[in-house]
């Protein structure tokens, strides 16, 4: 194999040729670290989160397709991916994922002792994520924690501390991501059936659309709490306004439980963790 075709397996290990799951992961530590730094971050905190989410996705990645590599082939969106092809070998994926997971902690390793120990448990969910769908059907939970743990880490750092604004953001990331992972989840379902792979669009069932749209609204309310305690005006209520209007279209999307209208719902989530923090951002100008 050239060294073009090597590098191109990496890129599609990673997922860099797909960023929707860097956005995802994103946006909701943009939103902590605005908030936690009152709007000004400082350049240093802004470089190392944002850094930090880009390697730390591309790590999930890897070890998501190492744990998965007996049963993708056998999924029709993922019979492709490197490990299955052979593009890139077992070996080559741990020495890559623990390689991603060195240059995470040189960035970490910058920030407070209270931060650095923090970091452990994003590493440790990080890890844990791509297994649990082996042994329990709600492994989107899991994914909500490692999506959301960077915001705790946010706080920690700023202030010093984890206040309870912290924790409504950490829960209400981790409703809204298992809301989007539940869509993603629903593109797989049947094949997830068949080689017995676990999910919450499988145990959800014929109440799939209901309780993602309850968990939408559960997180728009967590939000909104979220908004009052920081005093925040009609920017950052505008902003729940449109994600409402937002929740509301991937609801006619995944209506049909369909294959690509639920993807496209997931993907569609991206704008909801934008227009959140443009309504965070415009409240401290």
């Amino acid at each position: 194999m050239t060294l073009q075709n090597k590098w191109q397996a990496i890129i599609q290990i990673t997922r860099m040729d797909k960023p929707i799951g860097t956005y995802l992961l994103l946006w909701p530590t943009y939103w902590a670290l605005w908030i936690a730094a009152d709007g000004w971050p400082s350049v240093h905190l802004l470089v190392v989160f944002t850094l930090g989410v880009f390697i730390m996705r591309s790590a999930g990645c890897v070890i998501n397709d190492f744990a998965d590599r007996k049963v993708d082939g056998l999924v029709k969106r993922t019979n492709a991916r490197p490990l299955v092809s052979g593009a890139i070998t077992v070996p080559e994926a741990l020495v890559l994922f623990f390689t991603l997971i060195a240059c995470a902690l040189v960035l970490v390793l910058s920030l407070s002792i209270f931060t650095i120990q923090l970091s452990f448990i994003a590493v440790a969910l990080a890890m844990l994520y791509p297994f649990m769908k082996r042994y329990t059907h709600m492994p989107q939970f899991v994914l909500g924690m490692a999506f959301s743990w960077g915001m705790i880490m946010a706080f920690a750092q700023a202030k010093g501390d984890i206040p309870l604004v912290a924790w409504l953001l950490f829960a209400a990331n981790l409703l809204w991501t298992v809301a989007y992972d539940t869509m993603y989840a629903m593109v797989d379902r049947d094949d997830d059936i068949k080689i017995g792979v676990k999910s919450t669009a499988i145990l959800f069932g014929e109440h799939d659309k209901r309780i993602i749209g309850l968990l939408q609204l559960l997180s728009l309310g967590l939000l909104w709490t979220v908004g009052e305690l920081q005093a925040f005006g009609w920017p950052y209520q505008l902003s729940l306004v449109i994600a409402a209007g937002l929740f509301t279209y991937q609801q006619i999307l995944i209506a049909g439980r369909e294959r690509d209208p639920c993807f496209k719902a997931f993907l569609h989530n991206h704008w909801v963790g934008m227009i959140i923090f443009i309504g965070i951002f415009i409240e401290y100008l």
